[in-house]
């Protein structure tokens, strides 16, 4: 204490030195930009150094090959349709991991983050067992009569589809590894969420989904879209749980990586070097929107 019971820090106007656990900025920022550039930043300035030998012409020549406009043309819209369904399905998992309490709840909480421990290529497996032509789910759901266990009773559900080895297998596919996503982004938002503001929209007498409309979904929106994105982004770039369900039938269900994995078999290494460059660009494009997405969270809750 100095004179007059003023402590020391004011009297001489300096601040004592503050420990550190880890070094200083400079080399922690050195260490951290030295590993971002051999892990991410080389490799892909590597990739895009390619395109200089290529080319325009000829970039513009593969980018635009029918076969790889297909591929994009699967990849994007089954990575789009699985983003809206992970959307719906994904508010309402965490909506009731949140909201209600019930036995085994911990278990689903846990089972929803399967998808990230699972291999891909064993998601893929057990996918298109489940749904093949002959499959516990892909016989009824192509038309096959279904027999009661015990009894002579079958029927047949009144529908016909392929879903392995279609567009609508890949989307399942897209769907089960982006799943995780949307729910870890929408889950915490609902903790916080406080739901007085629901019963006082009750109370003055709003329906629930009024309710749902105009108090909680403004609320989290913004985590539902940036779920979207994340969801969307992981589907475009997926590989292992599609690859065997989808078929790989050229022009029909045939993803990006696959094309750019049959470019690689076949020495193409400039198509391949081409598709991968336009992957990057719409995955800059994706990351991008999804930090003006949590940005906008973020000035949204402040508000």
């Amino acid at each position: 204490m100095g004179p007059g019971g003023q402590p020391a820090i004011e009297r001489t106007g300096r601040r004592p030195k503050q420990r550190r656990i880890l070094p200083g900025f400079g080399l922690s920022l050195g260490y951290t930009l030295t590993y971002l550039s051999l892990i991410v930043l080389i490799p892909l300035v590597a990739t895009f150094g390619r395109l200089w030998d290529i080319g325009a012409r000829r970039f513009f020549e593969i980018i635009t090959g029918p076969q790889v406009v297909a591929a994009f043309k699967v990849s994007l819209s089954s990575s789009l349709v699985a983003g809206f369904i992970n959307v719906v399905f994904g508010l309402l998992v965490a909506w009731v991991l949140v909201r209600y309490r019930f036995p085994g709840r911990r278990l689903v909480d846990a089972m929803v983050d399967l998808p990230f421990a699972l291999p891909t290529a064993v998601a893929g497996i057990a996918l298109t067992q489940i749904y093949a032509p002959h499959g516990w789910l892909g016989e009824p759901l192509s038309g096959a009569p279904i027999r009661v266990p015990l009894t002579h009773f079958e029927f047949s559900l009144p529908i016909h589809l392929q879903t392995a080895y279609s567009w609508l297998g890949i989307t399942i596919a897209l769907t089960f590894v982006g799943l995780p996503f949307v729910v870890r982004t929408v889950q915490p938002v609902l903790e916080d969420f406080d739901a007085q503001y629901e019963q006082a929209a009750w109370s003055l007498g709003a329906t629930p989904w009024q309710t749902f409309r105009r108090v909680t979904l403004p609320e989290i929106l913004p985590a539902l879209l940036t779920g979207f994105a994340l969801a969307f982004a992981r589907g475009f770039g997926e590989f292992g749980s599609v690859v065997f369900i989808s078929g790989n039938l050229p022009f029909k269900t045939e993803i990006v990586p696959l094309t750019i994995y049959k470019k690689l078999e076949q020495s193409d290494y400039a198509g391949a070097v081409v598709i991968a460059a336009a992957m990057l660009i719409i995955s800059f494009a994706l990351l991008l929107m999804i930090n003006i997405l949590q940005r906008w969270a973020s000035s949204y809750r402040e508000v």
